[in-house]
């Protein structure tokens, strides 16, 4: 199980991705918000881009905007593994993923917990990842949703019938005790404030594998 670490609950940025530089968490999560896609927003680009000065860590960059067009080149400078967008924007959803790919970026797909899945059907042979949402996304420390764990099972048979690739990644309100609902059903999962409000980033870390 591959785990990602979002700084979106962190209180002390900098302070936080250097701790979590010397675990061995595979990826740091990303979240980016317009205030529009979603209510909250995080700091602007120009701030965001200086995360190289305290981990070496990948990148796995979550874009929570209505028009992520003109995101995607910036964020695709960075240490980027994975470039995931949300099945419910307003742009070419194909178009968007071709321009990532162009960046030799891996593409994602996300999806909040009330749409329908069959948002996804007409990308899933086009994508690295599907991010399912297991909270309304835009805020930090939310509780799990139960019904992520029917929406997954679904999304694997999605992508099993088109003979996808394509990774599932989870995210919101994963912890021990959520992981354990969850199983081995996904690739990644993304964890946020669970191990940036602990004592022991690693500790928390090792209890997600």
């Amino acid at each position: 199980m591959k785990i990602s670490t979002s700084f979106l609950s962190s209180k002390n940025i900098p302070r936080d991705l250097t701790i979590l530089n010397d675990t061995d968490v595979d990826y740091i999560h990303v979240d980016v918000m317009d205030g529009k896609f979603v209510k909250n927003k995080t700091m602007p680009f120009k701030e965001m881009k200086n995360i190289y000065k305290f981990t070496s860590k990948r990148l796995d960059v979550h874009l929570m905007v209505a028009k992520p067009y003109k995101y995607i080149k910036n964020y695709a400078s960075l240490n980027t593994e994975y470039l995931t967008i949300h099945a419910e924007v307003e742009e070419d959803v194909g178009d968007l993923l071709n321009l990532i790919k162009s960046y030799g970026i891996k593409c994602g797909l996300s999806i909040k917990p009330t749409s329908d899945l069959e948002l996804l059907r007409p990308y899933l042979s086009q994508v690295d990842l599907i991010l399912v949402m297991a909270v309304e996304p835009g805020q930090g420390g939310q509780e799990f949703l139960p019904d992520t764990v029917e929406r997954i099972k679904q999304i694997k048979k999605m992508l099993k019938d088109v003979k996808s690739k394509a990774l599932l990644s989870v995210d919101g309100g994963i912890n021990a005790d959520t992981k354990k609902l969850i199983g081995t059903a996904v690739d990644i999962l993304v964890s946020g404030s669970y191990v940036t409000n602990s004592n022991n980033f690693q500790d928390a870390i090792d209890t997600l594998r």
